[in-house]
């Protein structure tokens, strides 16, 4: 079963009840996630979709795209019993509009102990690939490593963080993990997924929320088809980003690039509301208004959107309290 303690912190929104009754009524169907090489190959991997798409819905804020781009992706990868290739997704946004938010729900709602699950792998480049000098071995350690953690648990879950900060190449031994074709020795390495995450993309994608804004489009009618091609070439274009010069995006391995939009005053707002309800605390006016006065705001002659996203929210809070 689902870990049972894992649930979505109600917000105490008319608007979250509504959403909760109807989650409910569509649930996906669990039995169409059995592994077909035994329950002994799924770990503890013990998906809370419910949960994970109230959590989305209540506490991601502005981002209907991204919310929206992965629930659909994952939704039909786990139904599949037999998946032709990993899911790869790719996330793209300004600093702080939840693309590691998001990245870190999925552990916590896919596996039993989430983050601190022996199957859950995150990756910075940082921490990890520290040393450009070191590429050669960085390459050989990465493959051996996500070799051998995929031979042990087929679902797998591979988090890479900024990625626009990876050297070029490295990333590329990764390939054959994320094309139709990868299963040895009996073990199903199309049932693993990998979430790359990067800034990269995010001032093509402003510009696009701009101009919608500016035209009076409603920010719900921005699509991926629209951000897609211009994240992309953004990619593309910047040789420090992980993908730059790579078989992965030439033989099309991402299954979607996911765009996190920018966040405006009111999206900042509902940040500083869900972060005094996980705090236990009343909402305060002057707390939030604080909050806000000391959140910049760009373009310079259209303040329109957060220069940090929510990533200042809980700092801010505690300061202001």
């Amino acid at each position: 079963m689902a870990a049972a303690t894992r649930s979505c912190r109600p917000w105490g929104s008319l608007l979250g009840l509504i959403w909760l009754v109807s989650a409910a009524a569509a649930s996906w169907d669990l039995s169409s996630l059995r592994c077909n090489f035994g329950s002994f190959c799924e770990c503890d991997f013990q998906p809370d979709f419910q949960g994970l798409e109230c959590d989305l819905a209540q506490h991601l804020a502005g981002q209907h795209l991204a919310r929206s781009l992965v629930v659909k992706a994952l939704k039909a990868f786990l139904q599949d019993p037999a998946p032709t290739k990993p899911l790869v997704l790719s996330l793209h946004g300004w600093t702080g509009t939840g693309k590691s938010y998001v990245s870190s729900l999925l552990a916590h709602y896919l596996f039993r102990d989430g983050l601190r699950s022996p199957h859950v792998h995150h990756f910075s480049p940082v921490i990890h690939f520290p040393h450009p000098s070191h590429l050669e071995r960085y390459k050989k350690d990465l493959k051996s490593w996500v070799q051998g953690n995929l031979t042990v648990c087929s679902r797998s879950l591979f988090l890479f963080d900024e990625m626009d900060k990876l050297a070029p190449g490295l990333i590329e031994v990764l390939r054959p993990f994320l094309g139709s074709s990868w299963v040895v020795y009996g073990t199903n390495y199309r049932k693993a997924i990998f979430i790359f995450i990067s800034n990269t993309g995010g001032e093509q994608i402003n510009q696009v929320v701009l101009e919608a804004w500016r035209s009076r489009r409603e920010r719900e009618e921005i699509g991926l088809q629209e951000l897609g091609p211009v994240i992309s070439q953004a990619v593309l274009d910047n040789p420090h980003h992980g993908f730059w010069r790579s078989g992965i995006m030439e033989e099309h391995l991402l299954d979607v690039l996911v765009p996190f939009l920018p966040l405006q005053r009111h999206h900042v707002r509902h940040c500083v509301l869900n972060e005094l309800a996980h705090l236990g605390l009343e909402p305060r006016d002057e707390v939030v208004q604080a909050v806000l006065d000391s959140t910049t705001f760009f373009p310079e002659d259209e303040p329109l959107f957060s220069s940090n996203g929510c990533k200042m929210v809980a700092s801010r809070i505690a300061f202001f309290l």
